[in-house]
């Protein structure tokens, strides 16, 4: 598990410029313990929340209870697929959110790459 996560993280944040994956937060989960492989392929910093603690991780938390609305907790996604959570996170990247003032999270990394990166 913990080297499918591994593998993931650095495919998937690797697509973006550098300058703008700086760090990432996560849990004290078993499949976050190739930290130090993410670190060093990604060129960032990882920071473990404290345990029962979930305040420090206020951005994961609130995703993740919009993630339980396609995927109930205790769901199987061994059933799903990656056509469909590929339809799913682009519903929530399309989502605007109240705390980038109602922006959607595409819209801004958009123009962030814009702005850095032509």
């Amino acid at each position: 598990k913990e080297e499918n996560v591994t593998q993931a993280i650095i495919e998937l944040l690797s697509q973006f410029p550098p300058e703008l994956v700086k760090t990432i937060t996560c849990d004290r989960g078993k499949e976050f313990a190739g930290w130090k492989k993410i670190e060093e392929a990604l060129n960032c910093d990882m920071y473990f929340a404290d345990p029962y603690c979930a305040w420090q991780k206020g951005t994961n938390e609130n995703t993740n209870g919009l993630l339980r609305e396609y995927y109930p907790k205790g769901m199987d996604l061994s059933k799903t697929n990656n056509t469909e959570l590929k339809e799913k996170l682009d519903l929530l990247n399309n989502r605007p959110r109240k705390c980038i003032n109602y922006n959607t999270p595409n819209e801004l990394i958009n123009e962030y790459i814009t702005q850095c990166c032509t």
